[in-house]
């Protein structure tokens, strides 16, 4: 993950390490939940498991480490999924990369009415100006978040948009997961 850009802060870092793991992976991947935890932290608490994932020579002491976790279970919705979520203290972050169908917002008066959401879908997916896109969105316990969006059709790590506030919905979901 060495190409990954410096950012400005460590979870826009970590976010875009992520979004470069992902695009590693090729598209139509399942959507792949992370933990992020402080990279000195683990150095010093787990220094094996910091030497296993390649962290011991690192220079940098305020950066995070994304731990992706378990495959998300295919017959579950994401936001399901997400609510039955409990980090322990160690996690200072979480993050999640998933793949969507996104559509212009002038295609918003072209929508049937009454449609079934196994039917909005199907009409997403066959829309001629639909887009995919593969979101990463990172938040840590604080509140501060950040995204990264990647369109398939200009699948390179310097067309990335990335900003705090381009997917608001999964933004909440993931910071749901730090509340008691």
């Amino acid at each position: 993950m060495s190409n990954t850009p410096m950012a400005a802060n460590p979870l826009t870092r970590a976010v875009l390490e992520i979004d470069e793991y992902a695009s590693g992976l090729g598209w139509d991947q399942p959507a792949r939940l992370f933990a992020l935890v402080d990279t000195a932290r683990l150095r010093a608490q787990e220094p094996s498991l910091a030497a296993q994932l390649g962290l011991q020579d690192e220079p940098e002491t305020t950066g995070l480490t994304p731990i992706e976790q378990d495959e998300i279970p295919a017959d579950k919705q994401l936001d399901e999924f997400l609510g039955t979520i409990a980090w322990p203290d160690a996690v200072v972050g979480c993050a999640l990369t998933v793949e969507r169908l996104m559509l212009p917002p002038t295609a918003e008066a072209q929508v049937p009415e009454n449609l079934s959401e196994a039917k909005l879908a199907k009409w997403v997916a066959s829309h001629p100006e639909r887009q995919e896109v593969r979101m990463t969105v990172g938040v840590l316990r604080d509140g501060t978040r950040d995204s990264a969006l990647r369109l398939r059709e200009k699948d390179s790590s310097t067309e990335v948009l990335t900003g705090p506030d381009l997917v608001p919905g999964l933004v909440a979901a993931l910071a749901a997961t730090f509340e008691d």
